[in-house]
């Protein structure tokens, strides 16, 4: 990819200041509206990631872009030792959708996994002692790259290097209910967490007879159920939660990314049994139920509660994985996914392929070496969608 200048600049000036955690395309987004961004030499570019599942009412939206506006002018923040009304809205319309009991707000997907973690340890530890703390999860799961959300997150290559690493973590294969109860044989085990749909792990759904079953025996031990949401809820599987595919209920259900439009927001929501373990002290954060945020939240929950917003989403993911699979290219291994979350696993490189659309101006991610993973604003249009997919066909 020829650099202009302007790139180069910038590249420059990240190269001498900033940590090298990212292996960055040099693209320098400037502006977007719909799904479509444009960098800052005014290059357009079709977007298929939403800024890994964030940007869930693209960019623009004006009722996310004016509620923004008057938060910022009004009270930006203040400390949970005090109330803010977008806080205590946003709250409510969370139980009313969901169907749970209580709400707490963070700020990002792995605070929300590490809180629900420390839920479940307690309850279990308040119910049957200090000896029962394990925490059980799927293989190829992520969620998240705090210590103990890492350590939640069943790929050894992500544990490397950073060691001593916390303990009272034990991994089992997905969709293997045989193992699954294999696994349970273990005393200590105090919760179990998996995702609807493993996104990190190559875009895998998880498969339903195997969850209802998994969720039925730790009920049956009174093992809390934990379900990560953080990439798979906020209407990014065609319903709120990607878990409602299936005959369960967790216990507790973490969510992030898309729950604000962009800005930062993480949250967790607990059933009956679980939501009033924590008391004054025992968990917090700072910028949890920030005023700007929970403005943001409160628009794009007003979005999720439309039944035909959500039959949107789910109609545009069919769309696009029977287009992809209707090209019956040799390339193309499978195409799965629920909604706007949809791997195409490939049999040759996902970052090469990722690399060659920016350049053609389409936005992808990956999800591992052979998987191209695709995760569109909500409202992406059908124009935006067909242009989107026209560039990938020629690309793959």
């Amino acid at each position: 990819m020829e650099l202009t200048q302007k790139v180069k600049n910038i590249q420059e000036k990240w190269d001498a200041n900033f940590m090298k955690t990212y292996a960055q395309i040099p693209v320098v987004m400037d502006k977007g509206e719909g799904a479509t961004i444009t960098d800052i030499d005014g290059k357009k570019y079709v977007d298929f990631t939403s800024g890994i599942g964030v940007s869930s009412l693209g960019y623009g939206h004006k009722g996310l872009v004016e509620a923004i506006q008057y938060q910022a002018a009004k009270l930006l923040h203040s400390s949970n030792i005090f109330f803010n009304q977008p806080h205590v809205e946003a709250g409510a319309k969370l139980i009313a959708l969901s169907g749970y009991d209580k709400v707490f707000f963070c700020n990002s997907g792995t605070e929300a996994n590490e809180g629900a973690m420390k839920i479940a340890r307690k309850y279990s530890d308040l119910k049957y002692g200090g000896d029962r703390g394990t925490i059980l999860s799927l293989n190829k799961s992520f969620h998240g790259r705090t210590m103990a959300s890492l350590m939640a997150t069943g790929k050894e290559a992500y544990h490397k290097y950073f060691y001593p690493l916390p303990t009272g973590y034990k991994y089992v294969e997905k969709n293997d209910i045989e193992a699954f109860r294999e696994a349970l044989k273990d005393e200590t085990i105090c919760a179990f967490i998996f995702e609807a749909v493993q996104g990190e792990g190559g875009v895998y759904p998880i498969d339903k007879d195997f969850i209802e079953e998994a969720v039925k025996l730790c009920q049956e031990k009174d093992i809390v159920v934990i379900c990560d949401e953080v990439q798979a809820g906020m209407g990014r599987t065609g319903k709120l939660f990607g878990f409602q595919e299936f005959d369960i209920k967790p216990d507790l259900v973490t969510m992030a990314k898309g729950l604000a439009g962009g800005i930062p927001v993480g949250g967790i929501l607990a059933d009956e049994k679980v939501s009033d373990v924590l008391v004054p002290g025992d968990h917090g954060t700072t910028f949890g139920g920030n005023a700007l945020a929970m403005a943001a939240a409160n628009v794009v929950l007003d979005e999720l509660a439309k039944p035909e917003f959500l039959a949107d989403v789910a109609k545009k993911g069919d769309y696009i994985m029977d287009t992809v699979k209707s090209w019956g290219l040799d390339e193309i291994v499978e195409v799965r996914g629920k909604g706007l979350m949809i791997g195409i696993e490939i049999k040759g490189s996902a970052s090469e392929i990722e690399k060659v659309a920016a350049q053609k101006g389409l936005l992808i991610l990956t999800a591992g070496e052979h998987v191209i993973r695709l995760l569109p604003p909500l409202v992406i249009s059908m124009d935006e969608i067909n242009k989107g997919l026209e560039i990938l066909k020629e690309c793959l």
